[in-house]
């Protein structure tokens, strides 16, 4: 497949970069359309080249790091409540009804397979729920759908709610072993770059796991190589529950525990002080954002700015459905309007400098920020020789009807002339899945219409 067009992307944090006319062909060649190896790929080509008309381009598919798929089936309700009353009215409810229900189970993971794509989101980190089946439903799902899929079986030896939990740490080890051997048995057939699914050892949080057990996860993880996703010090009801219990931080706990790794991913993190950040960014580990989430049952926001000053991986969650909107767009906009609180707050042992970003640093973190946090292969969330081809094509504007697509208005001209970052930022601000021609994973159109020709 070569495409002749204009590109986006994000190759470090703080530099957007649109690169104009460029040839692309899947993924072994990048580079202006005029230069003699560009007009060779083209001339040669077996198939012809998709060109793309001005006001059309490419960027990444999004990376989301942290989304519960049971608690999809309510997204959009139930955020009045403080995290822990939230947790035994709704979430651990649903998750149960999943776990009862493995038609339910597929209903609601094709359905959440179908917006994630249509929403652009290429790569995403999933908690599951308890029992080894219906993850290997959610598994199943995903693999099949073509999205890059990291698929979390919750491990948790306490609760709140008596049906809700596992026997025991033996049992509870046991389960998760189980999970990840079949879950890498389902693609093992498959060659390498299409095994899209891989399982993740998922400690819901300190409140519902033992010392025993989080210990027993961290040897697992060190043993089988694995990848670890759980909650850290998100809310403050949470905090002082796990300050008062265990006499310990959420962090003491997890490094102890040997689950703070260069393939962990952490959500929230909204309670670090400014030496827990450090720590964080020293044992690798990375850190899922969950802008709107935290509206809801943090009360702060997230040191962000200082998490990246520090050197911290971080990516972008929507937190379905402690967050509502699975739109990446919509967090990637609440992270910068994060500023409105970050004014306001004591930030007492920072070193000075802006708060707040940007939203070309914004875009960052839900392309090549949230690639590296998951620790994708070489070159993902960005446009490079060797990279998997994981993209969407946005349009902002039809030329032949000389209006924009969508949402967007143009008034200066009939269309802008060509594509600017003030035009980009248009569609950053404004833009909707009205806008989205097509996405592809791995080099594989997922959603859209067939693109070829000029589109």
């Amino acid at each position: 497949m070569i495409i002749r067009g204009d590109f986006v992307h994000c190759p470090r944090l703080g530099e957007l970069l649109v690169l104009h006319d460029q040839v692309l062909g899947f993924i072994e060649h990048l580079g202006a359309a005029h230069t003699q190896e560009s007009q060779e790929i083209l001339n040669d080509a077996s198939e012809p080249p998709i060109v793309l008309e001005r006001g059309t381009f490419l960027v990444p598919t999004f990376c989301d790091l942290h989304l519960h798929a049971p608690q999809f089936l309510y997204q959009g309700t139930g955020l009045h409540l403080p995290l822990m009353e939230w947790l035994n009215e709704y979430a651990f409810k649903a998750e149960e009804s999943l776990d009862a229900d493995p038609i339910l189970a597929e209903r609601v993971y094709t359905r959440l397979t179908e917006r994630l794509i249509e929403n652009g989101t290429g790569a995403v980190l999933l908690f599951g729920t308890i029992k080894v089946d219906t993850n290997l439903i959610l598994a199943r799902v995903m693999q099949r759908a073509g999205i890059r899929a990291f698929v979390g079986k919750l491990s948790m030896d306490m609760s709140s709610r008596p049906t809700y939990v596992e026997p025991s740490v033996s049992g509870a080890l046991s389960s998760v072993i189980s999970f990840v051997s079949s879950c890498r048995g389902m693609v093992a057939h498959l060659p390498v770059h299409e095994r899209l699914v891989e399982p993740v050892l998922t400690p819901r949080f300190v409140p519902t796991c033992s010392d025993a057990l989080l210990r027993s996860l961290g040897e697992l993880a060190s043993a089988k190589n694995l990848r670890v996703q759980s909650h850290m010090a998100e809310a403050h009801d949470q905090v002082d529950y796990v300050r008062r219990e265990r006499g310990k931080s959420d962090v003491e706990i997890f490094a102890q525990s040997r689950l703070l790794t260069p393939r962990t991913v952490q959500a929230h993190c909204t309670f670090l002080d400014s030496p827990s950040l450090v720590n964080v960014a020293k044992s690798g580990a990375a850190i899922a954002h969950c802008p709107l989430s935290n509206a809801y049952f943090s009360a702060r926001p997230f040191r962000l700015r200082e998490a990246l000053n520090v050197g911290a991986k971080v990516g972008l969650g929507t937190d379905i459905a402690g967050g509502y909107d699975i739109d990446i767009m919509g967090c990637m906009r609440q992270a910068v309007t994060d500023r409105i609180i970050a004014v306001a707050e004591d930030r007492q042992g920072y070193d000075g400098g802006p708060l707040a970003i940007d939203w070309k640093e914004a875009l960052y973190l839900a392309t090549r920020g949230g690639a590296i946090a998951l620790d994708l292969p070489t070159g993902t969330g960005a446009f490079a020789v060797g990279a998997p081809f994981d993209a969407q094509c946005i349009q902002l504007f039809d030329s032949k009807s000389s209006s924009g697509i969508g949402p967007l208005d143009f008034f200066e001209g009939p269309h802008p002339t060509q594509l600017t970052l003030d035009v980009i930022e248009k569609w950053w601000c404004l833009g909707d899945m009205r806008n989205r021609l097509a996405v592809w994973i791995q080099g594989k159109q997922l959603w859209g219409k067939k693109l070829g020709g000029s589109v």
